[in-house]
């Protein structure tokens, strides 16, 4: 978020922490709590900065930070990603528990939410066990209050021994309580904190190790009751992180290895395997948990969340729940092709006109034609129309999926599809990072981080260009109302297009299943692993947020992202469209060449030259076969699709060649910003390969077989 160690110079040594501070006094805060409590809310809120983590566990998989100034003082706020648990079964809890183990935070406010309390207390009853300089931050009491829960403040804090604040964070309320408790913890300390207790032989075994490990982690400020708990668990990766903060192999030193070896035989004289010991810990934290709500929890209305499970019958409801879903992607699909037609005609007519004073200008200065023509054919006219061909849809496409987020539809998503992708032995994330790349495969690509096994990581970034993305929406979109839509009554034609749309999206998540399950049976061979997916509570969405967040977090991101491909682009194709070889371009040429093999495609050379000068950004395939046929030198755009349709069908055009233009957009070679960004997230050129051969076989593959069977028919 703009504060690195860079700008400051200030580190916290141990586990490459980095943290900005004000001043070497200033104290740090670690921000924790489940996702979708409101974390990210109230690390706003104390800070002024404008973090957002979504509604599914481990999108935010780095720490935030920001300072907090209160009463005079400063504080750093590090929000670290929202976590279910610190027992660390997945990237974002490694995070989260490393750097309150081992981060040196001065304390540790961990958001809980007022609806669901009793699940939070487990993260809070296990931060306690790590330090007992928590806060415990009771958010969303608007909420509770709807549903006519109770929370005793004052009970709760007593019972935790450490204090309970309750907040609003979205209106600010209660925020200035919290920081009073904060600074007051940061000076007296929570020396009451309470100690989750075990069954009596983990107690025993405890009582044995303990000791021991007093001495030996008392400089370097860990908590040795917690340390022995993760020795007995035999948590190899925690082990190498604390002896690593430690400075020296703790299993190494005779005074623990023998500890160990006697705690672990009391453990076994009672028939306590590590398994079972995981069990008993969790069990045991989790009716901790159940007591302390007894007693400061009060449910005025049992069914206090009876509209969100009335809701979810439909939505999550094994029967109706994946109808649903496509008939939403359908109505954003038609929001989209029929909104995004007009703003666009708009954008062209500007930069048609600032192209012609540009081009007026160099006539008027004189600047020779091999100068400015690349630069105003060649750069200027594909990079304005790739803008103006992707802003508009992405202005509508991206503000309705922030929607759906808000809403907290999109973790439905994942668990309606997550039994499909279970099936393929792929993880039910993919659903989530398969949404992400309707908008851009390569922000897709990096959405794949939230999956924590590194073999169904590679399934969803090898997969996740089957799903269309805003540049290749125009191309489906114009052939679409071409071929399959103008013979259609008027007010029903954008339905229709809508419609047609829908089933190729889902041809493509149908693809998208079955190459996961070819991955998975072959080359990435593997069971599908667990994960936690939590069905937050329907919110009214925050409409202003949701622009804001929409149009300069997404769309102008990708837009920046597709511009920058675009300008060396346009050059380059300006090249091949004007360059002779005899009597014949550079275009011309390559065009011929393919040709004979494009046909067996059901395409020409033309169309299939234009898919590889596409390569920059999917935007300009539709330009630069209209700049081929019509044997000009840069790009060309018709007043009409009705025009462009009499120039495709003179140069070979049939309904069967716009279907396998269609088909052969929705699986072919991902784009190079996308390339770039699978080469950046695996770190290898043989995935990088792969993810360019799969769908670019696929495609021909499928291509093939349909114009085999049409001419056959």
């Amino acid at each position: 978020m703009g504060l690195t160690a860079k700008s400051t110079g200030i580190k916290a040594v141990d586990m490459g922490f980095c943290i900005k501070k004000l001043t070497h006094n200033d104290s740090v805060i670690a921000l924790a709590g489940n996702p979708n409590v409101g974390k990210s809310t109230v690390f706003n809120a104390l800070t002024g900065l404008k973090q957002h983590t979504g509604n599914w566990p481990g999108k935010t998989v780095t720490n935030a930070q920001g300072i907090c100034s209160h009463n005079g003082e400063n504080i750093v706020m590090v929000d670290i990603p929202g976590t279910y648990s610190l027992m660390a079964h997945s990237q974002e809890e490694e995070v989260a528990r490393d750097f309150i183990c081992f981060g040196n935070p001065d304390g540790v406010v961990v958001v809980c939410d007022a609806t669901c309390l009793e699940r939070n207390l487990n993260l809070v009853l296990q931060t306690i066990e790590i330090t007992k300089n928590v806060v415990v931050c009771v958010n969303l009491m608007d909420e509770a209050k709807k549903k006519d829960i109770t929370i005793n403040l004052k009970a709760l804090s007593q019972r935790l021994g450490v204090p309970a604040v309750g907040t609003s964070a979205a209106s600010g309320k209660g925020l200035k309580q919290l920081m009073d408790s904060v600074l007051k913890m940061l000076k007296n300390g929570n020396e009451n904190a309470i100690v989750p207790h075990y069954t009596v032989p983990v107690e025993e075994a405890l009582s044995v190790l303990v000791p021991i490990l007093s001495e030996k982690c008392a400089k370097k400020n860990v908590n040795p009751r917690w340390a022995a708990l993760r020795l007995l668990e035999s948590d190899e990766k925690l082990i190498l992180n604390l002896n690593e903060h430690i400075g020296y192999d703790l299993l190494a030193d005779k005074d623990v290895s023998d500890a160990i070896d006697a705690a672990t035989k009391i453990l076994q004289d009672n028939g306590i395997s590590k398994e079972k010991l995981k069990d008993i810990i969790v069990s045991c934290i989790v009716l901790t948990a159940e007591d302390i709500c007894n007693d400061a929890l009060v449910y005025e209305n049992n069914r206090y969340d009876s509209f969100d499970r009335k809701i979810d019958r439909i939505l999550t409801n094994r029967i109706t729940g994946i109808p649903v879903m496509i008939l939403l992607l359908g109505f954003i699909f038609w929001l989209t092709v029929s909104g995004a037609n007009v703003p666009s005609g708009i954008l062209s007519g500007i930069f048609k006109m600032i192209e012609e004073k540009l081009l007026d200008f160099c006539l008027y200065l004189n600047v020779p034609e091999i100068i400015y023509e690349p630069l105003i054919f060649g750069i200027y006219h594909v990079l304005t129309w790739v803008i103006a061909v992707m802003l508009p849809p992405m202005a509508i496409f991206f503000p309705l999926f922030t929607l759906l987020e808000d809403l907290g539809y999109l973790p439905r998503v994942a668990f309606n599809l997550d039994k499909q992708f279970k099936k393929c032995c792929a993880c039910g994330k993919q659903a989530l990072t398969m949404c992400m790349g309707f908008g851009c495969n390569a922000a897709g690509i990096v959405g794949c981080r939230i999956i924590d096994s590194p073999r169904e990581r590679l399934i969803a970034m090898l997969t996740n260009s089957f799903v269309p993305c805003n540049g290749r929406f125009p191309t489906l979109i114009s052939i679409i109302s071409m071929f399959f839509v103008f013979s259609v009554a008027s007010p029903f034609q954008s339905v229709i297009g809508a419609g047609i749309l829908t089933l190729i999206v889902l041809l493509g998540i149908f693809s998208t299943f079955a190459v996961s399950k070819i991955l998975s049976k072959t080359i990435l061979k593997g069971q599908p692993s667990s994960f936690t997916l939590e069905l937050p509570p329907y919110r009214k969405p925050r409409i202003g947020r949701i622009i804001i967040r929409s149009v300069f977090d997404r769309t102008m991101f990708v837009l920046g992202r597709a511009a920058a491909v675009a300008a060396p682009a346009g050059l380059i194709i300006w090249i091949f469209a004007n360059v002779h070889l005899g009597d014949m371009t550079l275009l011309k040429i390559c065009s011929d060449f393919l040709d004979p093999f494009a046909q067996t495609v059901g395409m020409d050379g033309t169309i299939l030259f234009a898919f590889i000068l596409g390569f920059p950004a999917n935007e300009i395939v539709i330009p630069i076969i209209i700049m081929s046929y019509m044997s000009s030198g840069t790009l060309t755009e018709f007043e009409s699709l009705a025009e462009l349709k009499s120039l495709l069908v003179a140069n070979g055009w049939t309904w069967i060649t716009a279907v396998n233009v269609m088909l052969f957009s929705l699986m072919h070679w991902p784009c190079s910003t996308t390339m770039l960004t699978i080469k950046k997230e695996t770190g290898s050129i043989k995935w990088t390969l792969l993810a360019f051969l799969i769908p670019t076989i696929l495609g021909f593959t499928v291509c093939f077989l349909f114009t085999m069977l049409t001419r056959v028919l």
